[in-house]
């Protein structure tokens, strides 16, 4: 299900919002996830990578709709942004975080409705799948694609990504079972694999990454099983 967030700092407006959102569920038989915020500091604090689309008032109190959108641009580089305004002049500013269109107060139905349309077409062309990383400061969503292996060590999970190295709390046994349908898989205890980034096996170590990652005896005809039905997989 699509997750919006409404963040608004008046009653009106969310009323208004909301209600436009189940309108449009009405006419396009389609059903939405609705999260609301009083205020861009109560959205940014303890952040969850779970919203697609983001409905984020400019002008509110504690922390204005652009402080907000350039602290979550930090943590979700994917979320589709629509600011709501009745200064047009801010609303320039929303191409520094890749804000996808502005609304302008009053709203008007067929003025959301078009730009919502939008929004929706935008999470429906980006087919990737992604994970929310916890950190300590906060949470990091990132595309499955984009990680090469994530290591167990002690209570930590480490993931190395495209966009860098990053250090989670978690349990590879969970990791495992929410990742083994998008072709990752255990090489050893320690160790959960993309199959996408793998480069070949040779003296009985996985080549990814620009690395050697040692695969398990016990584990060693299953990845090589795994490895060879997901090639067959891809060049089908």
């Amino acid at each position: 299900m699509i997750h919006l967030a409404i963040v608004e700092d008046e009653q009106l407006y969310i009323d208004q919002l909301t209600e436009y959102i189940h309108r449009y569920e009405a006419e396009k038989k389609q059903k939405f996830k609705i999260s609301v915020f009083s205020d861009g500091a109560e959205i940014v604090e303890d952040y969850k990578g779970v919203y697609d689309i983001i409905f984020l008032d400019i002008q509110m109190k504690f922390m204005n709709g652009m402080d907000a959108a350039e602290k979550i641009r930090e943590l979700d580089p994917n979320v589709v942004i629509i600011f709501i305004t009745n200064m047009t002049q801010y609303a320039v500013r929303g191409y520094e975080v890749d804000a996808l269109d502005y609304i302008v107060k009053p709203v008007e139905y067929f003025s959301f409705s078009q730009k919502f349309s939008r929004a929706l077409g935008r999470i429906k062309k980006d087919e990737a799948v992604y994970i929310s990383i916890p950190l300590e400061d906060g949470i990091l969503k990132v595309a499955v694609d984009d990680i090469d292996y994530i290591e167990s060590q002690s209570h930590s999970m480490i993931y190395y990504t495209k966009k860098g190295t990053f250090h989670s709390r978690g349990t590879m046994r969970g990791l495992e079972e929410k990742l083994c349908n998008y072709g990752f898989f255990r090489a050893n205890k320690g160790y959960l694999v993309n199959m996408k980034h793998v480069d070949g096996v040779a003296d009985n170590c996985c080549l990814i990454g620009g690395g050697k990652l040692p695969i398990s005896r016990t584990r060693r005809k299953p990845f090589m099983d795994a490895l060879i039905r997901y090639m067959s997989e891809v060049m089908n």
